[in-house]
């Protein structure tokens, strides 16, 4: 079990879903392995995310640990393991200075932040660094940026049957059909050069060829 900070030594910021650490506790940490140029054998790949998450039997003891650090009290239910520059954005997996208690559980704001700079680092559109920052120091004013102008814009059409998980953990038998898998395809900036969730296996720009 990694080692925690003292009880009752840090302090979060804010409350409810949009808390955010104690920096001098936890900063947030990377993985040395995820850098730029290694994006598209890590963080762009189907399953990574899982491929590098600890088991719970040895984070559920860290988490207790965590809970004392930050004085938090109640069930470890109400609370989620949070890291704080999440796995599908190249952060540390079993570090301290990058897990912490985070209030509430999951879905929660934070997580739409993960994954909308995931699709943008993996389409290169904003760099793995630049992701890093905003996650792990700004992702709060990132989120209520973005919501201003999803609120400013027209609505978008629900996509249909699109699978309910994180991009990194999405692969063909999360679809019913071709289609299905083609249309969250492209919507999520899929292409013959940017193969999204790895749907696109020989780069030809369709997703899920297999499926009738």
């Amino acid at each position: 079990m990694q080692s925690q900070p003292a009880p009752g030594s840090c302090h979060a910021t804010d409350s409810g879903k949009f808390s955010e650490p104690d920096p001098s506790c936890t900063p947030g940490a990377l993985n040395p392995a995820v850098t730029q140029a290694t994006i598209g054998q890590t963080i762009c790949m189907s399953g990574y995310s899982e491929s590098v998450r600890p088991s719970e039997h040895i984070t559920d003891k860290e988490k207790l640990a965590s809970m004392a650090a930050y004085d938090d009290s109640g069930s470890p239910g109400d609370f989620e393991y949070d890291h704080v520059v999440s796995l599908e954005l190249g952060g540390a997996a079993n570090d301290p200075r990058n897990l912490w208690p985070e209030p509430g559980k999951s879905p929660n704001p934070k997580d739409s932040v993960e994954n909308s700079l995931r699709r943008l680092v993996c389409s290169g559109q904003m760099s793995l660094a630049q992701a890093q920052k905003i996650i792990a120091t700004g992702w709060i004013a990132y989120y209520r940026s973005n919501e201003r102008q999803a609120q400013a814009s027209p609505s978008a059409p629900a996509s249909p049957g699109g699978p309910d998980k994180p991009i990194s953990e999405i692969n063909c038998s999360d679809f019913a059909t071709h289609g299905a898998a083609q249309q969250w395809f492209q919507q999520h900036g899929g292409s013959a050069s940017n193969d999204v969730a790895g749907l696109d296996g020989d780069h030809d720009g369709v997703a899920c060829e297999s499926l009738p």
